[in-house]
């Protein structure tokens, strides 16, 4: 389930028009209207864009009289932190060991040297 939800949203974070989009909306909710003026697209491509971000749930979409205000869902967003934190430790602990060999390997060869 969680490897399902996470393809979606990769493939949804993976257009910079949507990504500019979540950048907007990291700042607070926002028209449809809105989201379209920084972009050079019509209102209909940027209405599929919206649309995928909603299947992704990673933005909500709600109307509010004729407006339709999009939000962005933190939980889409800390689903990807939380899988990447995992693999970010597992690097950290890799360097950290192979810098533990590199600093024992250069003991070892200024050691040699003194010989």
């Amino acid at each position: 389930m969680v490897v399902d939800s996470l393809d979606t949203t990769f493939a949804a974070l993976s257009d910079p028009t949507r990504r500019a989009m979540i950048e907007r909306l990291s700042r607070g909710p926002a028209s449809v209207h809105g989201l379209t003026k920084p972009f050079a697209l019509s209102q209909q491509m940027i209405s599929k864009h919206i649309a995928y971000l909603v299947r992704a749930r990673i933005v909500i979409k709600t109307k509010r009289g004729r407006e339709s205000i999009c939000t962005l869902r933190p939980q889409a967003i800390k689903t990807v932190s939380d899988w990447t934190m995992g693999y970010r430790q597992f690097w950290e602990e890799s360097f950290d060991k192979l810098d533990a060999v590199v600093k024992q390997m250069k003991k070892a060869e200024v050691g040699h040297d003194k010989k």
